[in-house]
């Protein structure tokens, strides 16, 4: 492998469009982490979940293995 290339998979912090005003925002969470984290409890608030037991069925669907 070239010296110079490395394999470096980065995020592009532009598709989340962080806000500043965050109410999660602290200064150990990135940006991204807090819009993620308005995102999930919006998304909750709204009822658009998945419960436990329809993770486990698609989990045992998709790998068969992990009866």
């Amino acid at each position: 492998m070239d010296s110079k290339r490395k394999n470096i998979a980065k995020e592009p912090s532009e598709v989340y469009e962080t806000s500043q005003n965050a109410s999660l925002q602290s200064e150990e969470m990135h940006p991204i982490l807090v819009k993620l984290l308005e995102k999930s409890i919006a998304q909750a608030d709204k009822g658009e979940f998945l419960t436990t037991e329809e993770v486990m069925k698609r989990a045992k669907e998709k790998f068969p293995f992990l009866k």
